[in-house]
């Protein structure tokens, strides 16, 4: 199956916004530093790596969760690859995220071996210390296939008010049967309606200071029976 193209438009030159859900790809403030206080403090990495720590997403989008948490990774010394999984419906171009990546010198440092990789139409990207695939189509449709599980969790849809099928109940309930002991997710968003499906799905979910200006975000850490 080929990939269904992004609909993009650029704001202020840089910035890609998806006609699609007319929604930004990242934070107009500063979106590395918005996925580092998110997706990585929010699941508590660094801190939590360990060899083989895996990560799932929804929303590859540009790949800036991915490099950031490859940045972080690096500086960490773990040993081996971290392993990296995204569900993504409609994938940016080569040259769409490389002009995306320009607005984050730190993360544009380290693509260009990714970048090459996709490039070629390959989505099963293997560095020296990343081993990532980027499963494309309906998450809710590849998500219940996948047979993989991840210790995080970075939920990047686009809005729910926007995106809601990425922010279901039924999606939500996946990403938990996906999420091995003590596994924990963290999103941008604290719609009710997500926290609430989070909830019945098995997560104890923490509202906490979101990024900037925006008041909340949410986190979690999936319940055990012990």
């Amino acid at each position: 199956m080929s990939d269904q193209k992004a609909a993009l438009e650029w704001r202020d030159g840089d910035i890609p916004v998806s006609t699609r859900f007319d929604d930004p790809y990242f934070s107009l403030a500063d979106g590395l530093a918005e996925t580092r206080h998110v997706f990585l403090a929010g699941n508590d990495l660094p801190a939590r790596f360990r060899p083989g720590f895996r990560i799932a997403e929804l929303g590859f989008g540009t790949g800036l969760n991915m490099l950031a948490a490859l940045i972080a990774w690096r500086a960490s010394g773990q040993p081996g690859r971290l392993i990296y999984t995204s569900f993504e419906a409609f994938p940016l171009s080569a040259p769409e995220i490389g002009r995306a990546l320009r607005a984050f010198p730190e993360a544009e440092a380290v693509a260009a071996p990714f970048l090459a990789q996709w490039a070629t139409g390959a989505r099963q990207i293997l560095l020296d210390d990343l081993e990532a695939e980027i499963l494309i189509g309906d998450a809710r449709e590849m998500l219940p296939r996948w047979g993989g599980q991840a210790d995080a969790w970075f939920l990047d849809g686009f809005s729910p008010a926007k995106n809601p099928e990425l922010w279901s109940g039924d999606l939500l309930a996946e990403v938990a049967r996906h999420t091995a002991a003590g596994g924990t997710f963290a999103t941008y968003t604290a719609a009710g309606s997500v926290r609430r499906a989070l909830s019945d799905a098995g997560f104890a979910v923490e509202r906490r200071k979101g990024h900037g200006n925006k008041r909340h975000m949410s986190t979690g850490r999936l319940n055990t029976d012990d």
